[in-house]
């Protein structure tokens, strides 16, 4: 039997290597076997990008009024306990090891994947912490995602993109179902994308979900200093400015205030918890600024053509502000994302790209994303190629330290989950971050 969590977590890597087939028969069998259910509320969010920031506000929000949260998170950054935060702490590993070996005994040899594994030692793990809500990120899709098993009491799906194609299908309208299965028959289902797909509208009606749709059912005003004002029926709140930067934040602070009011006759509260909440949510790696040394550094984690569309206009917006003179990327790309069409889009905002290969059977070489970045327009003269994201984060720090006087420079690290992680593990040795 595995002893340290990392011996764990190689344990139910190696477990079942083999792909197998998804469905959500054998998440309800041990969720049965388990006997792991919830009083508290449970608000379950999807979405292709933003969802991991609607939680963020959602668990903020709850907290700051004074109830106890529990939230999932998927993937990680760095550590696995990352994916499970009680009270807005990462879980000890320990915790983790005990609902790991409940797991492991409750399987009684039955098959698991990796996500249905760790998923039901979360879940396990949140049961017996009785929080008083219960916040759920979906890893993938919606409909086959093992967090889909449990029932939420409030749904919320973010904007809805075209991403993991091979899983969820070739476009939006297509993917929108996949996350619409997370609503529920006479239940709260709210979409935060301001564009919902015309399929997502159907099934929530076909079902018979209580839909909510931003800018029809509430929304969310930003004004020139930052604050905004968000309204759901005859609910105002004045709001400061969310503490997740980004103009896209205003949007997923919406989704998660949306929930939040749906939820006021169990969990009620005051505009000023709400606005100490949402003033005071963090999240690693969504256009997050790390460091000012040698120059600003920022960090985001998106990895497709809408997450790039947004970063596009953050960046736009503080070229425009003169925030500063120029842009350098270190970039990181998985083999199966729309490389191309990434750097195609934020390409004009980019003046400078480090570029490295990722580790994994879907990192690929320097080599081949540098003929991504040429088929995108970016010229020999405006890119340089490394082995790994360290030896390109590192180069373009020396970069400015020794070209850069005089000059305006702006740093940001983006293009991956893994890119983002093997940052934030230099950035650690330095003593910048953990």
């Amino acid at each position: 039997m595995p002893r340290t969590l990392g011996d764990w977590l190689t344990y139910i890597e190696k477990l079942h290597e083999k792909p197998i087939d998804l469905g959500l028969e054998r998440m309800r069998e041990m969720v049965s076997r388990m006997g792991i259910r919830f009083d508290a509320p449970v608000v379950t969010v999807a979405g292709t990008n933003g969802k991991g920031s609607t939680c963020a506000f959602v668990e903020s929000v709850f907290r700051a009024a004074g109830y106890r949260t529990a939230m999932h998170t998927s993937p990680h950054l760095l550590r696995f306990n990352e994916r499970a935060l009680l009270d807005g702490k990462e879980v000890s590993d320990d915790a983790l090891i005990a609902a790991f070996e409940e797991v492991e005994q409750a399987r009684d040899g039955l098959s698991l994947s990796y996500f249905e594994y760790t998923g039901l030692a979360i879940l396990r793990l949140f049961q017996k912490a009785r929080p008083d809500v219960v916040i759920l990120e979906i890893g993938l899709g919606g409909r086959l995602d093992a967090m889909n098993t449990i029932d939420p009491d409030v749904s919320v799906v973010a904007a809805v993109g075209v991403d993991h194609t091979a899983f969820l299908g070739p476009t939006r309208e297509v993917i929108a179902v996949e996350k619409a299965h997370i609503y529920r028959p006479g239940r709260p289902a709210i979409c935060s994308d301001p564009e919902p797909p015309a399929t997502l509208v159907a099934h929530a009606e076909r079902i018979g979900a209580d839909l909510r749709l931003i800018n029809r059912d509430f929304s969310a005003v930003p004004d020139a200093d930052g604050s905004f004002v968000f309204r759901a029926g005859d609910l105002v709140w004045h709001l400061p400015q969310p503490g997740l930067a980004g103009e896209n934040q205003y949007r997923n602070a919406a989704g998660a205030l949306a929930a939040v009011a749906a939820l006021s006759a169990r969990l009620p509260v005051t505009e000023e918890a709400v606005a100490r909440g949402i003033a005071a949510t963090r999240i690693t790696a969504r256009f997050e600024l790390i460091t000012e040394s040698p120059c600003p550094i920022i960090i985001d984690v998106g990895h497709n053509p809408q997450a790039a569309e947004v970063l596009a206009r953050n960046l736009a917006r503080g070229r425009e502000a003169g925030h500063f003179d120029e842009i350098w990327a270190v970039f990181g790309m998985l083999t199966d994302k729309d490389r191309t069409k990434v750097i195609s889009t934020v390409r004009p905002e980019i003046d400078r790209w480090f570029y490295a290969g990722l580790p994994g059977p879907r990192g690929g070489s320097a080599e081949d994303l540098g003929s991504h970045l040429a088929a995108a327009g970016v010229g020999e003269g405006k890119r340089a190629a490394f082995a790994t994201v360290r030896e390109a984060l590192n180069a373009a720090r020396e970069a400015v330290r020794n070209e850069g006087r005089g000059r305006r420079i702006r740093i940001i690290v983006f293009g991956s989950f893994v890119t983002v992680g093997e940052a934030l593990e230099v950035f650690a040795e330095e003593g910048i971050r953990r």
